[in-house]
């Protein structure tokens, strides 16, 4: 199979933090494909807003009846009638208002609350499925943000907004519609005046638009800030931080909250002129009106029914531009999620992926041709350059050098977290690139150098290896790696909560965890990463008996800075700037006095620091 070259060296995983683009209201269009599989509740929305904007209609309709028959010419006993006729009619209206209003908010709110959690779902589904490269250069506090304040601005926007608008704009269209019929020659002065009034409301709109993006930006980055110093409170506090970092948050929340200010000073202003200037029309031409009662060409009920429906279709306007508002927030937001979801990891499925071959009693063969990798921020350094490397199925191979040689990228490749320039990476003869990414990691084991923990019980943590395991195996696995003692100490032993990221235990618990985690999986090929760094000499035999015996039946490649983890090893393979530059047994290279030699001596000599090997 010939070598191939992809694309990690470009920025598909990057996204977009350009704060100075507007959010505009065609970026809600994105939110499209998650409103479509709620066809029926958005109808049955649409059918109760018809009719709670036909009753609203109807009302102005009824007080002209009630002025012009009730109070006009005739007996009082047919004015009576009419009266009561007219009320007990405006009662039938408000009922069904009511009942209509009722159904409307119940749709639109269920509505938000599950597109909400429908985008809260995609968004986080598509991030867990990135490549590292996406999160070398996107904060934690970023995504979190996104997660959280844009998706409530969207449930805002589908749960009320959208709903508003909707109810608005068959109020404003009706309410002109009555307008006309009522008194045609006062309508057309009212939208003559309105036309002049719309233009600096609208330019004055895109100001706020641009502010809206800005202030969801700025609260995006007092997020990432938080995440970044909470989940490194032992360093921030061991160097007497806390001060400085509440120092540096307290002037980002003031960034932000400047930014807020100004959007909402735009806001309010925008809200003033809309009112201001709809108003004064709607005044002056109302003056218009009562002068024609007074002249004669119009009765009080048509002047109380233009009155009312002027009061809608000014109030429409107002709750228009209230919303216009809302959503113009709701796009920058839309905007800023819908950048998540175009992000595009260079390490993908192909599209036809193959299967690796039945598993043998020996574990997995692991082949390097020629490969030549540099991490996307750092193209000008290699990390890997021209390897070759051939680990045969059973062998346990210890992979030794100095920091930065190329050892913990070499796993990155094997796990396909990135992909190489050049050359090839092949389990069992199979590039893994041809493999889909969970046949591949379904393959591997790993115990990191880094023990991760997650916020739950001990028999979780350890199950997480193989979540349908049963208990029993999960405490068969805790046993061989010498965690099953301290486990039955804990409170409620295995059902104790660890905290977060197992801040219940010490460094070698954790590290204990995690090995009972990956023999639960039992791969073909487990890659160890400095397995027994954080233990005690004690916890150090014991555990380092139970690798012994799950290295059994499967290729284990170790990262090792403990010589007694090396000499364990049927290879020792030294890599150096990102080469191999020696391989052999402890006692060969020791007598070959080359690179491995030189480490040893240093660790082993009594005058020399303790350093280690990496």
């Amino acid at each position: 199979m010939t070598s191939r070259s992809n694309g990690s060296t470009g920025s598909t995983g990057n996204i977009d933090t350009d704060t100075s683009r507007k959010g505009s209201l065609p970026a809600l269009k994105g939110l499209l494909p998650f409103l479509r599989p709620y066809r029926r509740q958005f109808a049955l929305a649409g059918i109760a807003l018809l009719f709670a904007a036909g009753a609203t209609l109807a009302i102005p309709a009824a007080f002209k009846r009630m002025i012009d028959m009730g109070f006009g010419a005739g007996s009082a006993v047919t004015s009576i009638e009419h009266v009561d006729a007219t009320f007990l009619a405006l009662f039938g209206v408000a009922a069904v208002l009511a009942i209509a209003t009722a159904a409307r908010f119940y749709m639109v709110s269920w509505l938000g609350e599950r597109v909400t959690a429908d985008v809260r779902a995609a968004v986080y589904r598509h991030v867990v499925h990135q490549s590292p490269e996406f999160f070398e250069t996107t904060r934690t506090g970023e995504v979190l943000s996104r997660l959280t304040t844009d998706t409530t601005l969207i449930q805002s926007v589908v749960g009320t907004s959208i709903s508003l608008a909707l109810r608005n704009t068959l109020l404003f269209i009706g309410g002109l519609v009555m307008l006309f019929v009522t008194s045609p020659k006062l309508t057309a002065i009212i939208l003559g005046m309105l036309v002049l009034v719309v233009l600096p409301i609208v330019l004055y709109g895109r100001r706020v638009r641009k502010l809206s993006r800005d202030s969801q930006d700025r609260i995006a980055d007092a997020s990432a800030m938080a995440g970044e110093i909470l989940n490194a409170m032992p360093t921030v506090q061991s160097f007497t931080h806390e001060e400085i970092e509440a120092g540096r948050f307290q002037g980002s929340v003031d960034s932000a909250f400047q930014t807020a200010i100004r959007r909402i000073r735009a806001r309010a202003t925008l809200t003033m002129l809309a009112i201001l200037l709809v108003f004064g029309s709607i005044v002056f031409v109302l003056w218009l009106g009562a002068h024609a009662v007074l002249e004669g060409t119009t009765t009080g009920g048509e002047l109380g029914q233009f009155i009312l429906y002027a009061a809608i279709v000014a109030g429409s306007v107002g709750a228009l531009s209230e919303v216009m508002g809302e959503a113009q927030r709701a796009a920058g937001a839309t905007e800023r999620l819908m950048e998540l979801l175009a992000a595009r990891s260079d390490i993908q499925d192909p599209a036809q992926p193959l299967q690796l071959p039945p598993r043998t009693e020996n574990g997995a063969r692991v082949t390097l041709d020629d490969v030549s990798f540099s991490y996307p921020s750092r193209l000008q350094s290699a990390a890997l350059s021209h390897l070759k490397l051939d680990i045969r199925a059973g062998e346990t191979v210890a992979l030794v050098g100095p920091s930065g040689a190329g050892k913990t990228t070499l796993f990155q490749l094997l796990l396909r977290f990135y992909d190489p320039q050049s050359g090839a990476v092949r389990l069992d003869g199979v590039d893994i690139r041809d493999l889909s990414l969970h046949t591949l990691r379904d393959a591997i084991g790993i115990v990191p150098q880094d023990t991760i923990i997650f916020s739950s019980s001990a028999l979780e943590n350890i199950r997480y290896g193989r979540p349908d395991a049963s208990d029993e195996e999960v405490i068969a696995v805790a046993k061989m790696a010498a965690a099953h003692e301290f486990i039955e100490r804990l409170p409620e032993g295995y059902a104790s909560f660890l905290g977060e990221r197992g801040v219940r235990l010490s460094g070698g618990q954790r590290q204990r965890i995690a090995i009972a985690r990956a023999l639960l999986k039992n791969p073909p090929l487990l890659l160890l990463d400095e397995a027994t760094s954080a233990l005690d000499a004690e916890s150090e035999r014991l555990v380092q008996r139970a690798l012994e015996a799950a290295m059994i039946g499967r290729t284990t490649i170790i990262i090792a800075h403990r010589l007694a983890t090396v000499q364990r090893a049927d290879r020792i393979v030294v890599l150096d700037d990102g080469r191999v530059v020696e391989s052999g047994t402890h006692a060969s290279l020791v007598a070959h006095g080359g690179v491995y030699a030189n480490l040893a001596a240093l660790q082993f000599q009594p005058a020399a620091p303790a350093e280690q090997l990496g």
